[in-house]
């Protein structure tokens, strides 16, 4: 057992953020599955226990347990509905590390989530047809948040082309756009609650990824807030990260000068931008190993 243990821990280290976030959500799975077996076991419900991390549709009921807003995007209510979203995470994760940096998909994974759960809550409380279900509709899963990653993925690279199962070669595009209608058509059924989230989440990928084109980073203040959570459980990191640097001057006998520095710059923007527009051509699958390396090291600045 212990063989195992280490062997999990050191895949978890070594793995990248969409690998981690499988293994943080089965964790959860698993342990919230084993709480449920031993309550069976004892006549107790569940049922009630699992409702304190589930999102609820009632604003009341979210202000006596505002942590189900981050809690229910790692919860899942069966081995199938964490198989999928598992899948669909761990591949639309590793593809979207190509175009965007783990920081990035912490963050939206988190943002998404956020919005999606907001949505879900705000057309519960809107729309006449759910206001029954109201005080007893609770929500769970990462769907949310895994549509959010797979909407940003399309946006950057919507030609990017995947090969699915029985439909054969499929555009990102066209793939984003059939889950988006799809929820839309599946909006009052019963499983609302989710499919409306799925839109909450698809937008804030959409959101997420077009404002990141105009420099403007929207999960920034949540990996904010994560660094700070962090420094307080290291405290010795939190220190050294906000301890005041002194200030080394360094004296070179040939600067770069700024016209220099300019014109480089100006040249590394110019090839991603042909690689980019490459991808839109002829697809992510096209590139050569050193444009996908460039991609890739540009994506993480």
């Amino acid at each position: 057992m212990a063989t195992i243990t280490d062997d999990l821990k050191a895949r978890y280290r070594q793995g990248d953020i969409s690998l981690r976030l499988v293994y943080i959500n089965s964790a959860v799975f698993i342990l919230t599955w084993l709480v449920r077996v031993v309550l069976t076991l004892f006549n107790q419900s569940a049922s009630q226990w699992m409702n304190w991390l589930e999102l609820p549709a009632s604003f009341k009921q979210l202000a006596l347990q505002p942590w189900s807003l981050l809690t229910y995007m790692f919860m899942h209510a069966d081995i199938f509905h964490i198989l999928f979203n598992m899948l669909w995470l761990y591949w639309f994760g590793k593809l979207y590390l190509n175009f965007f940096s783990a920081r990035h998909l912490l963050g939206l994974y988190l943002f998404g989530g956020l919005c999606g759960g907001l949505l879900y809550m705000t057309a519960y409380n809107i729309f006449p047809y759910f206001s029954e279900a109201v005080p007893y509709a609770f929500m769970l899963g990462a769907s949310a948040s895994v549509l959010a990653i797979s909407i940003a993925t399309a946006y950057r690279a919507p030609n990017y082309t995947l090969q699915l199962l029985f439909f054969g070669t499929v555009r990102l595009k066209y793939l984003a756009l059939i889950m988006v209608l799809t929820d839309l058509l599946f909006i009052t059924s019963n499983n609302a609650g989710g499919h409306i989230a799925h839109l909450g989440g698809a937008l804030a990928g959409l959101w997420f990824a077009a404002s990141l084109n105009k420099g403007i980073d929207l999960t920034a203040w949540i990996n904010k807030i994560l660094d700070l959570v962090s420094g307080v459980f290291r405290p010795s990191a939190f220190r050294r990260k906000w301890k005041k640097p002194k200030m080394k001057v360094s004296y070179q006998s040939s600067r770069e000068k700024d016209y220099d520095y300019n014109a480089r710059k100006k040249a590394e923007n110019d090839e991603i931008d042909r690689i980019l527009d490459k991808i839109k051509k002829s697809g992510y699958g096209n590139l050569t190993d050193e444009e996908k390396k460039r991609l890739f090291d540009a994506s993480r600045k």
